[in-house]
């Protein structure tokens, strides 16, 4: 019998004053069996940081196709292709080739360090390619405040992302790599 996605609810507010961007969304993320919680908060947090009213998350794990979350065109065309974890270097060459966009956003630490440090070369001749790293401590921290129903509250500025849920407050800068 096959295991079925755990169906998280997340009314997330971003106030994004580097970007003046400010909006509520309403989001439904479904776990896929595999992901775990730490990559599941990890994908809210990217939306957060990427958020406009065109950015949609994918089927994600289950597809090969499609990046963790993408921004579509009205005419279709991908403007932002943005993957997690340590994608190949073949895959972040398909998503150059398709996208005006692409971010990776590498978390944990031990082997997003090895993998940068493997692709920095390689990833060198892709102008459209930026690379963000969130830490271990942070990303543990947020896998202890899934819920199946969530009220976050991401602020953004000068770099510094704030996130609160509940009683929860937590400050952080994801590292620009590249």
């Amino acid at each position: 019998m096959a295991l079925s996605a755990r169906i998280c609810k997340a009314e997330l507010n971003v106030i994004d004053m580097d970007r003046h961007y400010y909006q509520q969304h309403s989001l439904t993320l479904a776990q896929h069996p595999s992901e775990t919680d730490e990559r599941l908060m990890v994908r809210l947090l990217v939306f957060a940081l990427q958020a406009s009213e065109t950015l949609s998350f994918t089927k994600g794990l289950s597809t090969d196709d499609e990046p963790d979350l993408w921004q579509k065109s009205l005419t279709d065309d991908i403007e932002l292709w943005i993957e997690l974890g340590l994608p190949s270097e073949k895959r972040l060459k398909k998503a150059s080739g398709r996208s005006q966009q692409v971010m990776v956003y590498t978390y944990g630490s031990g082997s997003a360090e090895m993998w940068w440090k493997q692709m920095q070369t390689p990833l060198a001749r892709f102008k459209n390619i930026s690379v963000f790293h969130i830490d271990t401590e942070t990303t543990e921290i947020l896998s202890k405040l899934v819920q199946r129903n969530m009220d976050v509250q991401i602020s953004l500025q000068d770099g510094e992302v704030t996130w609160n849920s509940g009683d929860k407050n937590l400050s952080f800068t994801p590292e620009k790599l590249r």
